[in-house]
């Protein structure tokens, strides 16, 4: 289709009385101009990215600044190729001045510099989704586009005022929101951006300091709000850019995160890391869950973690006695006092592994004070050098302050029992013997992840000191190859004298070296420190994994998400009583209370359920009604339910929940309930529900498996 000749409506014939000029040809004008300024805006930014891409690389910042420009123009131009007209969400008309507004899921303005869309997440964008009919906001109407394939399949408005009306509104029995409701589900989220409701969009708009806790039931939109809210705040707060940290989003499990994966794209931001708690920590792709309750709970204390600390300055005690250490043109003595005034040296929080480099740095610099005055001055590199080829002071910095590996000391808390009770002296004797598993001190489990990662943080890069000798190697090579080149050019000046006698100056010299451009080391893309983090499903959290997230966002700034109903291991406390013990110091909670997705019929099903367990979950409020019952029948049926489903309908997706030996087929899944969470489905299948297990584990399950549902829930029972 050519926006610029062909309508943008395509309004199927039973709603043609919408297709009124009186009510579309406003429209039909705004959108020409935008297929107008999107064709002129796609050929600048391509033109532009063309432009940086072929400026010459650079080294140290100013490539960082070309990859950053390149990532900026090559998102935005990604954004306006897929959407086209489709930007545009709906409009507004004030009650001040009649003029409409449209809003779309970026800015975007004509060659005049008239604007013709708004980006959603501004200010002037507000009342699109936050006006209500108890408070308009200054509202006359609002208009709401339905898009398919480029072009507007239907649309609703909402009159705030009599002079709203005025001729130029087509109501409906049902607002936009409410009909998107029924629509069809995919393998991936759909998008909702343009039927964000009011109580979402506040949350969404929220300030970013401190923690805020969004606390809601099924079906309420936490995972819309998560997300939109990731988009909003990194457009929104200066403090959450890109070069200050970015934004992180946690997700529960990867199927989530493959469900939710074009919603931050389709928001314009490509920007936003996402990952599972698993994905923080190397060995989290191979653990697997701790199979003794116990030993779970006791490796979710933050006290626990503490143990690192401990475990690693074992590994940090000076030499008591002296060394004589031979030297480059002379034979030092290093006293024990030397020794403890080096492994005094490395900065506050340095990491263990990286800080021995600056031991050796001071090692170097203290035995340099200590040779004697008039004697052959020593070039620094050769000096380093000279120590690291004194084997007994090398062999004695190994044993006092060794390069250690995470999984190495972990694994020792598990299979020596007297270095974790030195560690975790708070822990009973019978509590050290059910950590220790001696045969297998490295077999992982989701357990170990936070004590893992915590040790990683504290021991940094073992790789990072050979990393940096090189560097420092990469470094002097640089400046004999520069101090060759300036030697010839100071040969070949005829006077001596000039701008080229500078280039004697050793300051100057140094400049001409850049050491940013020279080998270095990647930094790890989720090892922070981000501005913000944002945690969906939260509840399931413990104090121990909050701590790998607190330590990846020092200003803790968090959107956390999440129902206490929902935790499979119960949540007896408040949430500002949680997070708190796990080190959180602000906390802001704000409530969602709509049940957007679940129809009435399940969740009369869903509700006894969960308050079996729970009596005081909190249990949203169903909004609408599917007029399809909860079907009740035997597990033999599994396969007739299905096949009969898929006949009847051409579209949607369902999930049978609770029998593992059901075979995936095309636009049918088979989950547990834990991977469930999170994800929504047409149809939902529960086998056997009460094999979910007793207790507070096994009613959430239970609970959270029903309200997967959109449509039809169907319960099977008896194998």
């Amino acid at each position: 289709m050519n926006p610029l000749t062909t309508s943008a409506f395509d309004l199927p014939e039973r709603l043609s009385g919408k297709a009124d000029p009186t009510l579309v040809a406003a429209d039909e004008r705004h959108f020409a101009a935008i297929a107008e300024s999107l064709e002129r805006a796609i050929a600048e930014l391509s033109e532009q990215l063309d432009t940086v891409r072929r400026a010459p690389g650079g080294g140290g910042r100013a490539a960082m600044d070309r990859d950053i420009e390149v990532h900026r123009l090559s998102g935005r131009l990604r954004a306006l190729r897929r959407y086209g007209l489709d930007l545009c969400l709906g409009r507004i008309v004030t009650a001040e001045d009649g003029e409409p507004l449209y809003v779309g899921r970026l800015g975007l303005t004509d060659s005049a510099g008239r604007r013709l869309l708004v980006d959603w997440r501004s200010p002037a964008a507000e009342p699109f989704f936050a006006a209500t009919h108890g408070d308009p906001m200054g509202l006359a109407s609002r208009r709401r586009y339905r898009w398919s394939r480029g072009r507007i399949t239907d649309y609703w408005d909402e009159v705030f005022t009599a002079e709203g009306l005025a001729g130029h509104a087509a109501l409906d029995d049902q607002s936009a929101f409410i009909a998107s409701l029924g629509g069809n589900r995919s393998a991936r989220m759909r998008d909702v951006l343009a039927t964000i409701q009011a109580d979402q969009d506040a949350i969404i708009r929220a300030g970013s300091r401190g923690a805020l806790v969004v606390d809601g039931g099924p079906g309420t939109g936490k995972t819309v709000v998560a997300l939109h809210r990731s988009a909003y705040l990194l457009y929104s707060d200066p403090r959450l850019g890109h070069r200050r940290g970015g934004v992180l989003f946690v997700g529960p499990h990867q199927p989530y995160l493959n469900y939710v994966a074009d919603v931050l794209p389709s928001l314009g931001e490509e920007g936003v890391r996402t990952c599972t708690l698993r994905d923080l920590v190397p060995e989290g792709a191979g653990a697997v869950e701790e199979a003794d309750p116990e030993v779970a709970r006791l490796k979710s204390s933050v006290e626990l973690v503490g143990a690192i600390e401990k475990a690693v300055r074992f590994y940090e005690e000076p030499p008591t006695e002296g060394l004589l250490v031979s030297t480059h043109g002379a034979d030092l003595w290093l006293s024990a006092g030397d020794w403890a005034e080096a492994f005094d040296a490395p900065d506050p929080g340095a990491p263990h592994n990286e800080a021995r480099e600056q031991i050796w740095d001071e090692l170097a610099a203290i035995l340099l004070d200590k040779l004697e005055p008039g004697e052959e001055e020593v070039p620094l590199e050769l000096f380093r050098r000279s120590l690291r080829q004194d084997r007994e002071l090398v062999e004695t910095l190994n044993r006092a302050w060794p390069l250690l590996e995470p999984t190495d000391l972990v694994g020792d808390l598990w299979s020596v029992p007297a270095y974790l009770r030195m560690c975790a002296p708070h822990l009973a004797p019978e509590e050290v013997r059910a950590l220790q598993r001696k045969h297998a001190p490295q077999a992982w489990t989701v357990s170990d992840l936070p004590l893992l990662d915590a040790a990683r943080q504290r021991l940094g890069d073992r790789g990072a000191t050979l990393r940096r000798q090189r560097h420092r190697a990469s470094v002097a090579a640089e400046r004999e190859r520069m101090a060759a080149v300036i030697g010839d050019l100071i040969e070949a000046d005829d006077d001596g004298e000039g701008v080229v006698t500078m280039l004697r100056g050793r300051d100057l010299q140094d400049t001409l070296v850049d050491e940013d451009a020279l080998d270095g080391a990647d930094a790890e893309p989720l090892a922070g420190p981000f501005a913000h983090i944002v945690v969906d499903e939260a509840q399931e959290l413990t104090d121990a994994q909050w701590r790998m997230l607190l330590l990846r966002c020092p200003s803790r700034s968090f959107t956390i998400v999440g129902d206490r109903a929902q935790a499979r291991h119960g949540f007896a406390e408040s949430w500002q009583e949680r997070l708190e013990r796990a080190g959180f110091d602000r906390t802001t909670m704000a409530s969602l209370s709509i049940n957007y997705r679940t129809p009435e019929e399940v969740m009369a099903e869903a509700e006894p359920a969960i308050r079996a367990a729970l009596p005081d979950a909190n249990v949203p409020t169903s909004v609408r009604s599917s007029g399809v019952p909860v079907r009740h029948g035997s597990a033999a049926e599994l396969a007739a339910v299905v096949d009969g489903w898929l006949a009847e309908h051409d579209e949607g997706v369902a999930c049978v929940i609770g029998d593992p030996g059901f075979r995936e087929r095309p636009r049918v899944r088979s989950l547990t309930p834990e991977l469930a969470k999170g994800l929504e489905f047409d149809l939902v299948v529960l086998v056997d529900p009460e094999a979910f297990g007793e207790g507070v584990e096994g009613a959430v399950d239970r609970y959270v498996a029903m309200t997967r549902a959109t449509r039809q829930l169907v319960v099977l029972r008896g194998r």
